[in-house]
Parts: structure tokens; sequence; C-alpha cells
């Protein structure tokens, strides 16, 4: 499936980039949600995280270590955000997997939202090691 990231991959549309080696693009979004906001990609078409084998997250997420390293010295952030989102329901737009990279310099530019929940912890503790324990 082609995204706009393959397009960006194979300089169908032009982006800022400002990283790339063999296995791995980054360029600024389009949509900074601060300044100096980046996404990592893996020049292989994969999905999300959850398709991803282990040495395209593997590189991909060293690349956006260096990155963040780079991003907060030159824009003196605060501190950084590495995140991705995986399916439509987490916020994916683009179905390849990319990380972002987002500087931050005050609290109030971007809010992860939770919920207060009464959940069971035992039970979901429980639960994940039975599944654990059978597929590995």
């Amino acid at each position: 499936m082609s995204t706009i990231f393959n397009k960006i991959i194979k300089r169908e549309i032009p982006a800022k980039i400002i990283y790339e080696d063999d296995d791995v693009i980054a360029f600024l979004d389009i949509a900074q949600n601060t300044k100096g906001h980046t996404l990592v990609i893996p020049k292989e078409s994969t999905t999300s995280i959850l398709t991803a084998s282990e040495d395209v997250v593997t590189k991909v997420n060293l690349v956006a270590q260096k990155l963040a390293i780079d991003l907060v010295k030159i824009f003196d952030a605060k501190g950084v955000n590495i995140l991705t989102n995986a399916n439509e329901v987490a916020g994916q737009t683009v179905f390849h997997y990319h990380v972002h990279v987002i500087p931050r310099y005050t609290e109030d530019e971007l809010k992860f939202k939770t919920s207060n929940t009464n959940f069971d912890l035992d039970e979901i503790y429980n639960e994940i090691l039975s599944h654990i324990k059978q597929t590995h």
C-alpha cells in the first residue's frame, strides 16, 4: 500500500529531510505540534510498530533517540516526547510505521488525557501473564 511516506522516500513529493541512511529517513512533520517536531520512518514499508520487525523497530528508535538529543540541544527544549500510534483508534492516520519526536518547551503544548478507571490490577496482571506463558 503506497502512502504519503512512500512518496517522500521515493522523492515523489518534497519533505524537509533532516536525516537519512540506508534504512531510515527522518523529516519535519508538516503539522508542527512544537518547533522541531520530526517523523522518523523506516524505508521498509510496514503498517505500524505492531507489524514491524525487531530490526526495523530498533533502527527507527535509535535514530529517534539521536534526533531527540539533537533537537533538545538545538532548540533548548525542556524535554521531548517520543511516541508512535498503532491503528486508527490510537490516532494513526498514515499507515506506515513512524515515530514522532516532539521537543517540549512548556507543559501545556501537548496534552495526553487520561481517564480515571477502576480496573482490577490483579486481574489484568494475571491475564497478561497467562497469555505470555502460552505464547512465549
